[in-house]
């Protein structure tokens, strides 16, 4: 499944990557552009200004003074306060989210999920802010990695509304929040499996309460790790050799404490 085109007026024009020392394939300049166009534009579950919000504050996260006290406390539970940057039309719980999730996601746990996931959000209201959080830090560590400026984010929503059409057949087997299995997928759910049926991963799944989204980031994951054609091909590769990708991976998880 390809991620749905993005609003009139693309941003693609940032992404050209003309302003770096090294060439950046088209297919990354693609994916990139296609997840800045559809930040500021309506969600499934979340409206533009939400998203719009939810991409600002990712990027405030990092400058946040209780983050990093948070960071550095035993529990982040233990430090109270109130968030840095603008958040704009996002509720509390929200913002919180946001900032959890773009600084210190080793340490969520299920408990807090259910609070905040299964409470005040609901599950489909959180995958959302998770695969938008998870799209502008991909691309943002892009830019750190290949000496690009940080894109500028369009922090001017555009109109409509979410769609809202809720996925069918999704269960809580697998993860935290509720995902579809390969078995009980249909539309763009089932696009996102592809060919890989009831052998796709767990990572494919988590964010199948939102298709678009989901297929938005990994599309970011086709282009800028492996695709899936390539992921059981140890002889794969791109400027480098699959074991060289999987060793660098293999570091960052390890360095970020990746629960997954």
């Amino acid at each position: 499944m390809k991620s749905a085109p993005g609003p009139p007026g693309s941003l693609a024009v940032l992404f050209d990557y003309d302003d770096v020392a090294v060439a950046v394939r088209d297919d990354l300049t693609g994916a990139h552009a296609a997840v800045w166009d559809a930040l500021a534009a309506p969600g499934t579950w979340l409206d533009a200004a939400e998203r719009t919000a939810v991409a600002g504050a990712t990027r405030d996260a990092a400058g946040c003074a209780l983050c990093a006290a948070r960071r550095q406390a035993l529990s982040p539970n233990a430090v109270d306060g109130d968030h840095d940057g603008a958040g704009g039309v996002l509720d509390a719980t929200t913002l919180d989210v946001v900032h959890r999730m773009a600084t210190d996601p080793a340490r969520l746990t299920e408990a807090w999920y259910r609070e905040v996931g299964e409470g005040e959000l609901g599950p489909e209201r959180y995958v959302e802010v998770v695969a938008l959080v998870a799209q502008v830090v991909a691309v943002d560590r892009f830019c750190l990695g290949v000496g690009a400026p940080e894109r500028p984010l369009d922090r001017s929503p555009g109109v409509g509304s979410p769609t809202r059409r809720a996925v069918t057949g999704a269960t809580s087997e697998t993860a935290w929040v509720p995902t579809v299995q390969p078995h009980d997928a249909m539309g763009e759910v089932a696009e996102l499996y592809g060919d890989g049926g009831d052998g796709a991963p767990n990572i494919r799944k988590a964010l199948s309460l939102v298709p678009r989204d989901a297929a938005r980031f990994f599309d970011l994951t086709d282009t800028m790790y492996v695709p899936p054609e390539g992921l059981l091909d140890v002889t794969w590769e791109r400027s480098i050799s699959r074991p060289q990708m999987e060793l660098l991976a293999a570091r960052v998880s390890a360095v970020n404490e990746c629960f997954y």
